[in-house]
């Protein structure tokens, strides 16, 4: 029973969690194949090449002895090991470094490479910036449209309304006919025998509306005495020379 009792116990202390067998199988596998791949690395033969540069870089690291026979001769001149070069001290401390060309393009193909890289980023920079110079006209040209039409339609909600008061001025004289068609509204029905005489009518007077609105205060001013922006009626035209400021909107603004 002792026994038993020992066993049971061995049992619960060992750590039977899901899966951990695995995961400790794993382990040894990749550690394994790690100590593998560091003993083929040191085992590997090393190419010309690496030799080459292993030996460089020694070279390269250590500091020149006195039997360097050049460096002898600067020690002679007064120098010494970490002083700068030159008379003054105003020369480099550190030698000029050694750059290896490893690859097998022609001398000034690197340089060539660099210079196309930095062409094509120079047009990719210069056809973002006729884009955003675009982008900008459009939008200025957008403006200047959307303005136009603005202008434009005031221009005629201004002429309707000289239109209207020509009409009743007009008829408070006993004028019945206009003296041009366009200076009085057209009925909002209106009797049309046929397209050509209609297209015939809008074609007769090549005015632009500005023009039309001009000449139209202009005749009212000189026939009635009446100013559209004031919206009032003058006695005589000395009456509305003297009071009134202009004969167009900007005047009176």
């Amino acid at each position: 029973d002792r026994s038993a009792d020992l066993c049971w116990g061995y049992w619960l202390r060992q750590d039977v969690r899901p899966g951990l067998p695995m995961v400790r199988r794993v382990k040894e596998a990749l550690q394994k194949e790690e100590k593998q791949k560091e003993a083929n690395e040191k085992n590997r033969q090393k190419s010309v090449k690496e030799e080459e540069k292993e030996r460089r870089d020694l070279v390269l690291k250590s500091a020149l002895s006195s039997e360097n026979k050049g460096f002898a001769l600067l020690q002679k001149m007064g120098y010494k090991s970490g002083q700068a070069l030159g008379r003054s001290g105003e020369g480099i401390v550190e030698p000029i470094p050694l750059n290896i060309k490893t690859g097998l393009s022609g001398l000034g193909h690197e340089e060539l490479k660099k210079r196309k890289a930095e062409e094509k980023l120079e047009n990719y920079r210069q056809k973002l910036h006729m884009k955003k110079q675009a982008n900008e006209q459009a939008a200025d040209q957008f403006r200047i449209r959307f303005k136009n039409k603005q202008e434009e339609r005031k221009m005629e909600g201004d002429l309707r309304k000289s239109q209207r008061a020509c009409q009743q001025l007009d008829m408070q004289k006993d004028i019945d006919v206009p003296k041009e068609t366009w200076y009085w509204l057209e009925p909002e029905e209106e009797d049309k025998k046929d397209e050509e005489d209609k297209e015939d009518e809008c074609t007769s007077s090549d005015l632009s509306v500005s023009e039309k609105l001009h000449i139209l205060t202009a005749y009212l001013r000189e026939e009635h005495f009446y100013c559209i922006w004031c919206g009032t009626t003058y006695e005589d035209s000395k009456d509305l020379s003297s009071n009134c400021p202009g004969d167009s909107a900007a005047d009176h603004d």
